[in-house]
């Protein structure tokens, strides 16, 4: 994920942040632990104003750090994707199309349909945009039986 403050706020990268883990646990690894990176005073001070908030809200403390940012670094290949990498079916179609692991790990339809998998996204979005993925119809039809999304009707949208 590229962050542009042009598009997202801070704060909102922020209530982003909190809304996708529990922040409570403890991490068994430094490299899985919870952490804010910031680049500016301004953010380090939102960050913080968060974490408060967040851990007012729960009740709890908050194991997460807040540093600042000195780097990124891709996770080794068998952490990319991890969701849809669970539906072998899925992921062979698409190790097919995209036999490099670097074109894996940055493909924009790769990163959606892992999301949906994870059970994040739009049903109405999917319906708009599922046949536009790359997936064959048997890989369309795998994705709908292994996913929340084959409760909804997806079909083709006419343009």
């Amino acid at each position: 994920m590229d962050y542009d403050p042009a598009i997202v706020s801070y704060e909102q990268l922020l209530l982003a942040f909190w809304s996708s883990h529990d922040a409570t646990s403890l991490s068994y690894s430094n490299q899985y632990r919870s952490a804010i990176f910031y680049t500016t005073a301004q953010q380090q001070k939102l960050a913080g104003e968060a974490l408060q908030a967040e851990e007012t809200r729960k009740g709890e403390i908050i194991h997460t750090a807040i540093e600042p940012f000195s780097g990124f670094y891709i996770a080794e290949d068998y952490h990319q994707k991890y969701d849809l990498r669970q539906i072998p079916e899925l992921a062979n179609e698409l190790y097919a199309i995209y036999p490099d692991p670097a074109d894996f790990r940055d493909s924009t339809a790769v990163a959606k349909l892992n999301g949906y998998v994870a059970g994040n996204g739009d049903p109405d979005i999917l319906k708009k945009s599922l046949d536009s993925l790359g997936l064959s119809e048997s890989g369309q039809t795998a994705f709908l039986e292994r996913t929340q999304y084959g409760s909804y009707p997806v079909c083709p949208v006419a343009d």
